[in-house]
């Protein structure tokens, strides 16, 4: 491993953005510039997620040697899958996405082996972080992100800053309740909005109309979802019509109770491309109040598979 030496003035942080599949740590300058970068997949379930991530860590030092031998960090930045006890940096819950991971005190790990500081944040927290340096978000005060994934994971951002609530909770979007008549939620809620809108709901649901019909097909993703939608399939329709009535009702209330100037949406599900952005654009209008919805802008996220990474050690800039 290069060897480091810790300064609060540094222009180099280090970057881990972790995931259910694979953990992506980097060098990051203040800038949000990665100048290296390393990618493990996370092996949930079969080794300890906390190792992993010292593994990552370790293995983007070791190549940030090669720019900097002597290199001066300000410190780790870190945006992780499940919610996040703020204060301590420990993980309070995860889903069994990550099995075990959660009670990891994750923040004190780090600096007690890395003798730096470190600040440990949701996934998607560290996100609009991006956004906000890099994104849609700049120049914005008041903005919410939205994460349409195998969940959906939401961040809110008041008067330029993240709203992290009472211990780290603040922002779980995909958990507002779009049918109180719904299906259950693995949260324990009743039509949360994770039930219509994430990519994982979406090839769920296509299942469940297709065997219906008797046209029971395997292998039938979000994707393919969103190109037989494209293609002006029936069912595929049918349910993006109800998709997007869930996500347009819940981005009306959120409008409501926040008064954004700016809904950024990514993850998977924004990749359905500009007619998803159209379509919920006439949706959110038809839900929401017109003075509340005057001048709010709905945008794509920052394009780039590093984003959490860099978003993660933007944290140290905060």
């Amino acid at each position: 491993m290069a060897a480091y030496t810790c300064n609060p003035l540094s222009d180099y942080v280090i970057g881990v953005d972790v995931g259910g599949t694979k953990i992506n740590a980097g060098l990051v300058n203040g800038q949000g510039e990665v100048l290296r970068m390393v990618s493990l997949a996370t092996l949930a379930g079969e080794v300890k997620t906390v190792d992993r991530i010292l593994q990552a860590i370790q293995e983007v030092m070791t190549e940030a040697g090669s720019i900097e031998p002597n290199l001066c960090l300000k410190g780790i930045g870190v945006g992780s899958a499940g919610q996040i006890e703020w204060s301590s940096g420990s993980i309070r819950s995860a889903s069994e996405i990550i099995p075990g991971y959660a009670g990891t005190r994750l923040k004190d790990i780090l600096q007690e082996h890395f003798q730096v500081p470190v600040i440990v944040d949701n996934d998607v927290n560290v996100l609009a972080l991006t956004e906000k340096h890099l994104g849609a978000g700049q120049g914005v005060a008041h903005f919410l992100c939205l994460a349409l994934g195998t969940g959906v994971g939401g961040a809110l951002v008041v008067d330029g800053r993240l709203v992290h609530g009472a211990w780290g909770g603040g922002g779980e979007l995909g958990h507002i309740s779009v049918d109180f008549n719904g299906p259950p939620c693995v949260c324990g809620g009743i039509g949360c909005l994770e039930q219509y809108a994430s990519g994982t709901s979406i090839a769920r649901r296509m299942h469940e109309k297709l065997a219906l019909r008797g046209e029971g097909e395997d292998g039938i993703d979000s994707r393919e979802v969103f190109a037989r939608w494209h293609r002006g399939d029936l069912v595929a329709n049918e349910l993006m019509l109800e998709t997007l009535s869930a996500l347009g009702s819940a981005i009306a209330s959120f409008i409501h109770m926040f008064n954004p100037s700016l809904i950024v949406i990514g993850g998977g599900v924004a990749e359905a491309g500009d007619r998803l952005f159209t379509e919920l654009r006439k949706e959110v209008a038809r839900r929401t109040m017109p003075a509340m919805l005057e001048g709010v802008r709905i945008e794509p996220a920052y394009r780039g598979n590093w984003s959490g990474m860099i978003g993660a050690a933007l944290q140290l800039w905060e």
